[in-house]
């Protein structure tokens, strides 16, 4: 089963785009759903169509192309009910109202994270071929793809001590301070929730999953587009190509629309530069909006130009470890970076790699763990991490240093 993530700066089109990749599928005869992770749900509206009588279940548009936008509430009552409640008996015991109690044990950016966990839930379904996600704008979708690796941490690390404490402790603790203290049922709802939110980074991560960066011939949209290029391979996703929306065609006779076409054309060979390796797709402004499934089918013909768009990507990820004589080689690919721009550290059996305002503790395998790092370098778009066996660490440079160097 393929999967596409389609990202990008807000405003860019990419859910246009994630609807015109999605019917193009579909006219191939492919099983296609299209669903959103954006809280502001655009879908339906693109494809001319009501969501149906029951929006949070897949409507048909056309043959084989179905649409589906997640009813965060509905999934919130199914996901979360247990810790909510326990959540509102706290609240309660506190003395807040209900009904704000009510309004704060809302998960923080839960439409969000419920669609990745109905996405979860599709993808294991075995009714697709592809499933074309549009993602939330580019720094949420940061953040949530980030979040099955940091509540994985978490669960490792903190969540096993924290609920035998609590166990133990908690007649005292109730009696004490006069709150209720969480029961089993709380802890194995975050444990489910962990386990789904792993899943599903399993699947994005995957070999047939791949994210699309959609931007317009603007130079603080390509900005925007580098970093995310950047930042999706910190987390190890893999993006394989980019869509450049909105391109004025060659205006005859009308200066100020010239002027466009010539600022977007330096535009777009600093798109061609700054992504060289990946394919860039070109969609022209269009002298209408496209709306409605056979005018999507269009655009992403244009687009795609013959091209497959549900070419799996090959190569290597951006994560892979090689054993060498000495020891090993981590690499993870980190596009548009300078070595200034990377902060490694080890901690224990983890990896700290900081890259501007995002951070990825990466949990080495148990063949690494055991491992020295003698050295790490960013270079060729990406950071190289050396490990040797233990004996060897004398003559290992220490991690900072040779980066720096």
């Amino acid at each position: 089963m393929r999967i596409l993530l389609f990202t990008g700066k807000g405003g860019v089109g990419k859910s246009t785009v994630a609807a015109g990749t999605a019917a193009l599928a579909a006219a191939a005869g492919h099983r296609t759903l299209v669903l959103s992770t954006d809280a502001a749900h655009s879908l339906a509206d693109a494809f001319g169509v009501s969501a149906g009588p029951e929006p949070a279940e897949p409507t048909e548009v056309a043959p084989h192309l179905y649409v589906q936008q997640v009813d965060a509430q509905r999934k919130l009552q199914q996901s979360w009910t247990e810790v909510q409640h326990y959540l509102l008996s706290v609240l309660d015991a506190a003395g807040v109202d209900p009904v704000a109690a009510e309004e704060l044990t809302v998960l923080p950016g839960a439409e969000e994270v419920l669609a990745l966990l109905e996405l979860r839930q599709q993808a294991l379904s075995g009714r697709w071929d592809v499933v074309v996600v549009d993602c939330a704008p580019t720094a949420e979708t940061l953040r949530l793809l980030a979040l099955p690796e940091a509540l994985g941490w978490y669960m490792q690390r903190v969540f096993p001590a924290e609920r035998r404490i609590i166990k133990a402790l908690k007649p005292v603790l109730t009696r004490s301070v006069g709150v209720p203290m969480p029961g089993d049922g709380v802890f194995d709802a975050i444990e489910r929730l962990h386990a789904e939110l792993d899943e599903v980074r399993t699947l994005l991560s995957g070999p047939e999953a791949s994210v699309r960066v959609v931007l317009t011939p603007e130079k603080v949209v390509l900005a925007e587009a580098r970093r995310s290029w950047t930042h999706l391979s910190l987390f190890g996703y893999r993006v394989d190509g980019v869509v450049a929306n909105r391109v004025f065609p060659s205006a005859e006779g009308d200066d100020w629309r010239a002027g466009w076409v010539a600022s977007q054309a330096a535009v777009l060979e600093e798109v061609d530069q700054s992504f060289a390796g990946l394919p860039v797709w070109r969609s022209e402004y269009r002298a209408e909006e496209p709306v409605g499934v056979e005018a999507l089918r269009r655009l992403a013909e244009q687009v795609y130009a013959g091209a497959d768009p549900l070419a799996v990507p090959t190569g290597p990820g951006p994560f892979s470890v090689e054993r060498t004589a000495g020891g090993a080689l981590l690499r993870l690919a980190l596009p548009l970076v300078t070595r200034a721009e990377v902060d490694l550290a080890r901690n224990g059996d983890e990896l700290v790699v900081t890259v501007g305002s995002y951070r990825r503790l990466l949990t080495l395998p148990a063949g690494l763990a055991r491992l020295r790092v003698a050295g790490a370098r960013v270079e060729a778009g990406g950071l190289r991490v050396r490990f040797v066996e233990p004996e060897q660490q004398a003559a290992a440079g220490g991690v900072r240093q040779e980066a720096a160097r």
